[in-house]
């Protein structure tokens, strides 16, 4: 499957928001913090090689831009719902929208 440059550093940028807030929510250069920034690469390289882009040389600017464009976006995420959000805010994107959307937790077990 090709897809554009554009395409796939958009799903880069998209798949980096998590890790951004997740980033955002951990000390700077704690463990956490470096797991945020470093675990999305091998999706990334994944991404690249599925996509048919293949590795030129003219590609990584648009692509290290767009990964800290989403780890950027991320963390302003993370800000931006402390500021919002009267509930608790967590490191989780998923569960912190959850729980904005109103959806509870159950508790398994």
């Amino acid at each position: 499957m090709v897809m554009s440059l554009w395409s796939v550093a958009a799903l880069v940028l998209v798949l980096n928001l998590p890790f951004g807030y997740w980033r955002a929510n951990a000390d700077k250069f704690s463990r956490q913090w470096f797991l945020a920034v470093h675990v999305p690469v091998p999706f990334v390289i994944t991404v690249r090689l599925v996509s048919g882009l293949g590795w030129h040389f003219s590609t990584f600017p648009v692509m290290i831009g767009a990964f800290f464009a989403g780890q950027y976006l991320g963390g302003m995420l993370h800000e931006l719902m402390k500021q919002q959000v009267r509930a608790t805010v967590t490191a989780c994107l998923v569960m912190d929208i959850a729980a904005g959307l109103g959806l509870k937790r159950h508790n398994i077990g």
